[in-house]
């Protein structure tokens, strides 16, 4: 396939993620979410297969779509589970819960460059993947927490639209995933083609901001604690805000890969915090955070096709303003997080 039909296939993942997560709440509420989670998390990571075994475009769009749909849905669940542990311990944990998912990233991309080097095939890696993946998930959940509805609980809708009080705290992590997913999609295309660097060197920036990520992620709930959410969102976008004018001004690649390292520091707690203040907030926590959830995964969508857009129309430094933009829209907009 070429890089357009590769583009389009990518699309996907996050195409039923978008659909399926509305359906969370409702699972949820009638198995209980150990017993939702059980279930999602396994055909989540069984859906790993399926990739390798498409034999052309249409099949791979599918599997790449039912891939998303169990991931989404499996996201909303956990999410919801963090939260009330997080009501009940009285302090913040999200933070560390999603930095356990860039730990997960790092892993993943390791596990795939090993396998790339040594020749592994693909579907032999993702049937490996998959076992041990699943495997693992299903001891994990024995040990969560089974949350049910009380008995005179009115059961949510099937399919449940975003409540309002999910759609101002929804932009909020639709402007930290933007800058992600154009951070992560074309950091490295940045240093490559507009700072005329190795590819060796380019690839670096994606790997630094991935990291910063992983360190403010382990570092935010400690922040969050002293601080509160609004203060520690609103420098987060002070600093994301600073690393995306660096790379715009970038002189030199070690200055642009300094820029996308502060964009990753900047932006790493805002979606935890997110999730967090939907699930605080809304009437349903599995509901509010699938609304917040959709609203966030729809960024991750659309951010590396509009930023390829923009930079086709004028330039990829062009794009990086609407980045840092974004990023300065987490100061303004932060009081949304203020818990009521």
């Amino acid at each position: 396939m070429g890089a357009g039909q590769l583009g389009l296939a990518l699309a996907f993942p996050a195409i039923g993620s978008a659909l399926a997560m509305p359906f969370a709440a409702r699972l949820s509420h009638r198995f209980g979410s150990r017993a939702a989670l059980r279930g999602l998390l396994a055909l989540w990571t069984l859906s790993l297969v399926l990739p390798s075994l498409a034999p052309n475009l249409p099949t791979l769009c599918l599997a790449l779509l039912a891939f998303g749909a169990a991931a989404g849905t499996s996201d909303v669940v956990m999410n919801a589970i963090g939260v009330e542990v997080e009501r009940g311990l009285g302090r913040s944990i999200m933070s560390g819960l999603h930095g356990m998912w860039s730990v997960g990233a790092l892993v993943g991309s390791t596990a795939g460059t090993f396998a790339a080097h040594f020749d592994v095939s693909a579907r032999v890696h993702h049937i490996a993947a998959a076992l041990v993946l699943t495997a693992a998930g299903l001891v994990a959940v024995h040990q969560v927490l089974d949350l049910r509805p009380a008995h005179d609980e009115e059961p949510p809708p099937h399919f449940a639209f975003p409540p309002r009080s999910a759609l101002l705290i929804g932009a909020v992590g639709f402007c930290a995933v933007f800058a992600e997913g154009a951070s992560l999609d074309w950091s490295a295309v940045y240093l490559r083609d507009v700072l005329d660097t190795s590819a060796g060197l380019a690839a670096a920036s994606t790997t630094g901001f991935t990291l910063t990520m992983v360190v403010a992620r382990f570092a935010g709930d400690a922040v969050v604690n002293r601080f509160g959410p609004v203060r520690a969102v609103r420098t987060g976008g002070v600093v994301a805000a600073l690393g995306g004018l660096l790379v715009v001004l970038a002189p030199h690649p070690a200055v642009a890969i300094a820029g996308f390292g502060l964009l990753g520091l900047g932006i790493a707690v805002v979606v935890p915090l997110a999730f967090a203040a939907a699930g605080h907030r809304g009437p349903n926590t599995s509901r509010s955070i699938a609304g917040v959830a959709t609203i966030t995964y729809t960024s991750g969508l659309v951010a590396p096709s509009l930023i390829g857009g923009i930079a086709q129309l004028t330039s990829l430094t062009t794009s990086f303003l609407v980045v840092t933009a974004l990023a300065f829209g987490l100061v303004l907009f932060a009081s949304v997080l203020r818990a009521d």
